[in-house]
């Protein structure tokens, strides 16, 4: 299964969209609401008109637990999706199947448009969350708030969020929870059966189990260029969490 990244150049994101605008219209609308919202595909393919058109944003459930959470429609996108639907019954699905359904364009069939697009664009790395990379990866240039995204999408970290939109993580973000109750939470989860000293001791213990081979002379120049990275890594982690209040 091939890595789905966001599509970061804006002419490449712009030719993708005309490329599913002469497939149908209805492919592109679905795109510009993805990546114009943050919405998730199986989300948007289970509104009608009625439910999307002239919103300012939409309320949707996410993950098992099944927690609320609100997407914003911009401006732009509102009037897009305003164009789009003239003329169209409020109850009928805003992204339809084949001509003349009244039932939801199916998953399978948006990805086969996706990564046929994509291939036209010389990508490969395309799938059903590209939307979704795409809005966030493009949220978080142009704000640099990884805290915005991470509560929107309901990861557990800024960590999981930085690794979903493939950027490297801003270190000083990822030590720091957001509000007092996650720093009383982590208390509790780090004390609970000893699990804090047990992360403890695991990463000590592979530390000490490189240091005590560091001079095995069966070791390759890949195993130092291994652990160079890993140290320069480290030596920027504990600076900033030794700087960090």
């Amino acid at each position: 299964m091939n890595w789905v990244a966001p599509i970061k150049d804006e002419e490449t994101l712009k030719k993708f969209k005309e490329i599913l605008r002469e497939y149908d219209d209805k492919y592109y609308i679905m795109f510009e609401i993805g990546v114009g919202t943050g919405l998730q595909l199986q989300d948007i393919l289970k509104f009608k008109v009625k439910d999307i058109v002239n919103k300012d944003s939409l309320t949707v459930s996410i993950g098992t637990k099944h927690i609320k959470r609100v997407f914003k429609i911009p401006k732009e996108l509102k009037s897009i999706i305003s164009d789009y639907v003239k003329g169209m019954d409020p109850e009928s699905y805003i992204v339809t199947g084949y001509n003349g359904s009244n039932q939801p364009l199916s998953r399978e069939q948006a990805y086969r448009i996706f990564k046929a697009a994509g291939r036209q664009v010389g990508i490969n790395s395309i799938g059903a969350q590209t939307m979704r990379k795409t809005f966030a990866w493009h949220y978080y240039k142009d704000t640099g708030d990884i805290y915005y995204l991470q509560n929107l999408f309901n990861h557990a970290s800024p960590s999981i969020t930085y690794r979903y939109i493939g950027e490297k993580p801003n270190v000083q973000v990822v030590l720091k929870k957001m509000t007092a109750e996650e720093n009383e939470r982590s208390r509790y989860v780090l004390y609970k059966n000893g699990s804090g000293k047990k992360r403890l001791k695991a990463i000590i213990d592979e530390l000490e189990n490189i240091r005590t081979n560091f001079d095995n002379p069966a070791n390759n120049d890949a195993f130092y260029g291994k652990v160079d990275c890993l140290l320069t890594e480290l030596d920027e982690i504990m600076s900033i969490y030794k700087n960090t209040k």
